[in-house]
């Protein structure tokens, strides 16, 4: 690995560590980001019964929200606070209590403050359950590493 790229990594290694730190839907939803890279990310989550809708299903809304999460740890690596401008989301298949969903967040284009990320979420047979395209909007000049809670989203 080039130096600039070892530097790149260990940024967004701390911005994954200064994100988690205030993410309290995280951890109320045992939500993990098992990776992160510049333009990329992966979380996990496993579907407990309290996320089961009527129909003994995970809740659509949880699984975008686990996609979501990956999406906006890839698009924060980069130490510059960057929010969803908007996304879209099919869903594939079910998921059901036990199921281990994973979500992996790739970059596909990053352009001035800008950029454009597929998230695709799989269970732990590698079954396809959804797909989300998001949206990201950078606010330059606004780092995410040592930014306050609360000053972040302002």
């Amino acid at each position: 690995m080039s130096d600039s790229a070892a530097a790149a990594q260990q940024i967004a290694e701390q911005v994954r560590a200064q994100m988690l730190a205030h993410d309290t839907v995280l951890r109320t939803l045992g939500i993990t980001v098992d990776a992160i890279g510049p333009g990329s990310a992966r979380a996990s989550m496993t579907v407990r019964a309290d996320m089961l809708n009527g129909f003994a299903i995970c809740h659509g809304g949880l699984v975008a929200t686990l996609a979501d999460t990956a999406f906006a740890y890839a698009c924060n690596a980069y130490d510059e606070l960057t929010v969803a401008s908007g996304f879209a989301m099919e869903l594939f298949a079910p998921s059901h209590e036990g199921d281990v969903l994973t979500a992996q967040a790739n970059e596909l284009n990053k352009s001035g403050r800008t950029g454009v990320y597929d998230i695709e979420v799989r269970n732990q047979r590698g079954q396809r359950i959804a797909a989300f395209r998001g949206r990201s909007y950078t606010m330059k000049g606004r780092p995410v590493i040592g930014g306050s809670p609360v000053t972040r989203g302002t």
